[in-house]
């Protein structure tokens, strides 16, 4: 394998001027590319940026990127119904909402993730499957691989190694997979799980699986032998050379754009705000000195804010002007744990100093920052 620095070639904003004058658009046909960052942010902008400026007509793009430890959800997906956030914030794991559709995937360094960018006439992921599988079968031809219907690829009939999700714009296209190759199942499963209770919502939801790495069934392999050995497989179909071309997703001389487009990404109200409009209908089950009172939450909720919320508690716990304030609060704020801190920290000083008032006011409000 060749691997080709960028900074040897021409920079992109002459290639869109004279693109046969510069390798993104050579009449080879083809082009594999790899980022050599890990971020996923970047990674994702990588995958928009090509979509909405290369010429696809005259080359197809294979794309290799991998991540450090980051959850990914469909374009239409919602978070609090397919990963533990809280537990994200805790590993500081990255959330990152992609422009595709499909389900919620874990990705760390153990994890390989392909895009294969055409026109959308050109676009079949089936065959996009079929490559990766022979690629597999050339460098260990006892692996038992194989596409299904759904566009996974199960190892030994029964474990999925791959998933599959993509973008068709009006005439261009991508198609990415992943590949397990030694990531952390134990923190995937663990992301993965909701812990959310009386959430309803018609967001697409994830279609849960068993897993297998490749390397449990093979500990010989390398993720830099499969990168090889797919990338060389994509050489040979689309006869072009075996070169795989390190791209910096941070460089604006080489991406006019790009930075912008990964901010954008990683801006709360693309990550949460761009949520399907979901509804929370719960109990909150509060212990109280000797007692435990239950209290009835309803909240729609809409762009990731709080559009209507309904607190339902005895009177005589606690003075109905006092949890309407809150109610009024939230109203309009993000479903978000660390700006409804914000707003009952400000209430709680406002808060009646009546010891047992307070106390009680205090419980409620930590509740509600919980249900987030």
């Amino acid at each position: 394998m060749v691997l080709q620095p960028l900074k040897n070639c021409l920079g992109l904003s002459y290639v869109l001027r004279t693109p046969k004058a510069c390798f993104w658009s050579t009449a080879s046909g083809g082009l594999i590319i790899q980022s050599v960052s890990n971020d996923v942010y970047q990674n994702l902008a990588v995958e928009d940026w090509i979509h909405d400026h290369m010429d696809l007509e005259k080359q197809q793009v294979l794309f290799l990127w991998r991540n450090s430890p980051a959850v990914v959800i469909g374009r239409h997906q919602n978070p609090w119904q397919e990963c533990n956030l809280k537990l994200l914030r805790q590993k500081n794991i990255k959330l990152a909402r992609r422009r595709s559709g499909g389900g919620t995937v874990y990705h760390d360094l153990g994890n390989i993730n392909l895009t294969f960018f055409t026109t959308r006439k050109k676009y079949e992921r089936m065959e996009n499957l079929k490559l990766v599988v022979k690629a597999l079968k050339a460098l260990r031809p006892q692996l038992d691989v194989h596409v299904t219907d759904r566009y996974d690829i199960l190892l030994d009939r029964k474990y999925k190694i791959s998933g599959t999700a993509a973008k068709l714009g009006r005439t261009s296209a991508y198609h990415h997979c992943t590949l397990l190759c030694n990531a952390d199942k134990f923190v995937l499963s663990s992301v993965l799980k909701s812990p959310y209770k009386g959430l309803k919502s018609n967001a697409t939801p994830s279609v849960p699986a068993s897993v297998k790495n490749l390397f449990e069934e093979d500990p010989s392999l390398t993720s830099e032998m499969l990168l090889d050995a797919i990338a060389k497989e994509y050489a040979v179909q689309h006869q072009i050379d075996h070169h795989i071309t390190l791209i910096n997703p941070a460089d604006e001389a080489l991406l006019p754009g790009i930075s912008n487009k990964t901010k954008e990404l990683q801006t709360w109200e693309w990550v949460y705000g761009k949520t399907p409009k979901f509804s929370v209908s719960t109990c909150l089950n509060m212990a109280y000195k000797d007692s435990v009172l239950d209290i009835k939450v309803n909240m729609d909720v809409k762009h990731g804010r709080i559009e209507v919320c309904n607190i339902d508690l005895p009177e005589q716990w606690l003075p109905p002007g006092l949890y309407s304030e809150l109610v009024k609060s939230l109203t309009g704020s993000k479903f978000c744990p660390k700006e409804t801190t914000t707003l009952v920290t400000t209430l709680l000083r406002v808060c009646p100093q009546d010891d047992e008032l307070h106390s009680r006011w205090s419980l409620l409000c930590e509740n509600m920052i919980k249900l987030m």
